[in-house]
């Protein structure tokens, strides 16, 4: 695939920077939605968007370039060029909650009623940013045979056929959970529960999705062996029993 989608005045568009900025307008237009189910103030959420959101591709950037140093050791100017990818999720939502964060503590906000109704907005971010991944030909996992990939449209076939290979489109089976999981959670907002219940649902489902298709990709991001995404996803699932387990003590208490 060619990752410039065109050029104005001579300057080269990419495809996954266009996908990465449709992602964050879909989330911020979801975002008016999702805030009326919880009678979130949507201006006060936007500030947070707004500060969070570049935050949160600076962070992205770090987190996957600590892990691919040597890559840039030679040329660290590339450590700045994002528009051949090079942006890591997990680094992009703590680095984006950390953000957050400190906003809302400094406006003696609570952050958890922010993160819910937010929480459909950044996961549809996700399902669309990951097909900048598909024009950069990254982010899919091992050879698959001719068969198996004639079970997918034409344009994936097309995109999945590098270097006379076919490869797994996980971009898409990523996308396509998360667009699930963006469901989920917006049914989720309209029934009552504890601060936070969506946004760490978010987080859990997310991860148990990650945790399998990283398991299929050739280009995970590794730590003494081991695939970085999977541990943090394994976290992020542990985050999420323990706090719905912690909750449903409190509320069998009351």
């Amino acid at each position: 695939m060619d990752p410039i989608a065109f050029n104005i005045f001579g300057l080269p568009i990419a495809w996954y920077g266009i996908f990465i900025a449709t992602g964050m307008m879909v989330g911020i237009i979801l975002a008016s939605y999702t805030s009326k189910l919880k009678n979130v103030n949507y201006d006060e959420l936007l500030n947070i968007i707004l500060i969070a959101f570049p935050i949160a591709i600076i962070g992205a950037r770090a987190y996957y370039v600590v892990f691919e140093f040597d890559q840039y050791r030679d040329n660290l100017i590339q450590v700045f060029n994002i528009r051949q990818g090079g942006l890591a999720i997990h680094g992009g939502v703590i680095f984006g909650m950390l953000a957050a964060l400190i906003y809302t503590r400094y406006k003696k906000e609570n952050l958890m009623q922010f993160a819910d109704v937010a929480a459909p907005s950044i996961i549809i971010g996700q399902a669309i940013g990951r097909w900048g991944n598909f024009f950069n030909s990254e982010a899919h996992g091992g050879p698959v045979t001719q068969t198996f990939i004639s079970k997918f449209p034409n344009f994936i076939q097309k995109g999945m056929l590098i270097d006379g290979v076919y490869y797994h489109p996980t971009f898409l089976y990523e996308s396509m959970w998360n667009v699930m999981v963006c469901l989920i959670l917006i049914y989720l907002l309209t029934k009552t529960f504890k601060k936070g219940t969506v946004f760490f649902t978010y987080i859990g489902l997310y991860s148990i999705g990650r945790f399998f298709i990283e398991g299929l990709r050739t280009d995970s991001l590794m730590f003494v062996g081991i695939r970085v995404a999977q541990l943090i996803s394994l976290a992020g699932i542990a985050l999420w029993i323990i706090f719905l387990a912690i909750n449903y003590k409190r509320k069998t208490l009351e």
